[in-house]
């Protein structure tokens, strides 16, 4: 299970870095939701995640003595879910806010119209 998942991390990874190489801003806002995507399974994977197992000590006892979900890595991820939709919501606005000064989201187009009139 962790090799298909770290084949789906790396074609997210790739997706991601292609996407941002187009000159589209919508390709590029699909290409940073990609990369997000990969980087949180990308620690999923790392942190080895145990199901169905505690996260906490049992009472009585001083130390785990057998397998423990790790707690560190879900928070991170959870974290970096919650930036991620406002880095997303972010671009997206500013994404609508320059289409609508110019008329295009073409990178190589927005070069050409640097002098715009308020």
């Amino acid at each position: 299970m962790d090799i298909l998942l770290s084949i789906i991390v790396g074609l997210l990874y790739a997706a991601g870095f292609y996407m941002l190489l187009n000159k589209g801003m919508t390709k590029m806002i699909i290409g940073i939701m990609a990369l997000g995507y990969a980087s949180n399974l990308f620690i999923f994977i790392v942190a080895r995640l145990t199901r169905g197992m505690p996260a906490l000590i049992k009472s009585g006892d001083s130390v785990m003595l057998s397998d423990y979900a790790d707690p560190i890595p879900q928070a991170f991820i959870l974290t970096a879910i919650v930036i991620g939709f406002g880095i997303q919501a972010f671009a997206i606005v500013l994404l609508r806010q320059v289409y609508m000064k110019t008329g295009t989201d073409n990178m190589d187009e927005l070069n050409l119209t640097d002098k715009l009139e308020d």
